[in-house]
């Protein structure tokens, strides 16, 4: 029976840097894929309807994961809602995803539910990984440089 998981997290940085986070592929291949892990974004068209495609590369072995969706909603520095699905046929069916921002006095509360996981990875994994990528989306949004630094 697949499963759900949810997230949150308050992140010291304002909702519209989050948002671009999420919708930007030169950001995800930064922060997206867990320790361990690279990532390749082989299409990316954020726009409703619009579809994406990504590889996570497993950097110990060199295998890839491939995966791809559609954009079914993206409300800027509000929220984000799209499908998941897995190239392997070991892993079936199709994922929602929905990501929440929400403006709050010290930055952006974030809010993540992913349905529709297949039963071959469990909760736990998801979670850890899913934790390892927000920690990694943190230190991307959260970092302020100015330009010619």
């Amino acid at each position: 029976m697949p499963h759900t998981i949810q997230l949150h997290r308050v992140i010291k940085a304002p909702p519209e840097r989050l948002y671009r986070a999420f919708t930007s592929p030169d950001a995800l291949v930064k922060w997206l894929p867990p320790h361990g892990f690279a990532a390749q974004v082989h299409e990316f068209d954020a726009r409703v309807g619009g579809h994406y495609r990504m590889s996570f590369i497993n950097f110990s072995t060199q295998s890839k994961n491939s995966f791809g969706g559609e954009f079914l909603e993206l409300v800027p520095d509000h929220r984000i809602r799209h499908t998941d699905r897995f190239d392997d046929p070991n892993l079936p069916g199709e994922m929602i995803t929905t990501v929440n921002f929400q403006a709050v006095f010290c930055g952006t509360e974030l809010h993540v539910k992913q349905e529709g996981i297949p039963d071959m990875i469990p909760a736990q994994a998801c979670y850890l990984g899913w934790q390892e990528s927000l920690q990694l989306l943190t230190l991307l949004v959260e970092a302020s440089i100015p330009d010619g630094a």
